[in-house]
């Protein structure tokens, strides 16, 4: 269930990247919140801004301008050692490509994040233990990640991105290198997560598992121009009088994927 408590607020958030004299506007004007218990997907076509939205959620980058608030702390102006410890405590992140150490065993890759933290032993073994068995993983604990399927190495990832009780999983094309079935498994994972009060930040290509989330919000030219809500069933196409360049929204049926235009760009609040 969603709390209405923001866990991330973003307003006129904007990047800019500068070469050769030239400026690229990769996101423009972002107003986004995020509140706890959340699931939101952010899809869009390649260029469009996701990966950039989701390395300044996570502070992996920084905004040119604009507020971004994490847990109510502003973070837009920190360091990057300040950023690093924000992300260290509030972020845990899932990869498409699951970034596990070869040589190391699943419980040795889950383990990695709290050594870096100095977390005694005991309690690192004690959150290893109950998170391999959160995403049900505690069987192939010795395993390396070679003697593992593609889903169940998926599932070790998000188990490292538990174990330090972030506020916010964000998910980079969880699913991007895993064929439906695994793919399938894993979406299916981070929906019980979520239901267990997992706050989800998601980029995906794919439209099938957007429709595990609660919102969806679509980028176009670093341009939030959808808001979609799960279990809508109707489809709006609205014009602005004002401007005459449409804006683009897509509305999900329950067993319809169709995108359709025409929706102004608002401020997006999930969960709402």
């Amino acid at each position: 269930m969603t709390n209405k408590n923001p866990l991330i607020q973003i307003s006129k958030l904007n990047k800019i990247y500068h070469s050769d004299g030239s400026k690229t506007h990769a996101l423009q004007d972002i107003d986004l919140t995020i509140n706890q218990g959340d699931y939101l997907t952010i899809q869009g076509p390649s260029g469009g801004g996701k990966s950039t939205l989701l390395s300044i959620i996570g502070l992996l980058d920084k905004a040119s301008s604009g507020e971004y608030l994490i847990s109510d702390v502003p973070v837009t102006n920190l360091s990057e050692s300040q950023m690093a410890k924000v992300r260290n405590k509030e972020i845990g992140f899932i990869f498409q490509d699951f970034n596990l150490i070869g040589d190391m065993t699943v419980s040795q890759n889950v383990e990695l994040p709290l050594i870096y933290r100095g977390i005694s032993k005991t309690e690192r073994a004690t959150r290893v233990s109950e998170v391999l068995a959160r995403v049900n993983m505690s069987e192939r604990a010795k395993h390396l990640p070679n003697q593992l399927s593609g889903g169940q190495q998926q599932r070790v990832a998000v188990a490292r991105a538990l174990v330090g009780k972030p506020t916010l999983l964000l998910a980079d094309e969880p699913t991007g290198n895993l064929d439906s079935v695994n793919g399938d498994s894993v979406m299916k994972l981070l929906s019980e997560l979520n239901a267990q009060g997992v706050t989800i930040c998601m980029v995906t290509h794919d439209g099938r598992y957007a429709d595990f989330s609660k919102t969806t919000i679509n980028l176009f030219d670093g341009k939030v121009v959808t808001n979609s809500v799960k279990g809508s069933v109707l489809v709006k196409e609205i014009e602005n009088s004002s401007d005459s360049v449409p804006h683009v929204v897509s509305a999900r049926a329950e067993n319809d994927s169709r995108e359709v235009a025409e929706l102004l760009p608002t401020q997006v609040t999930t969960g709402a």
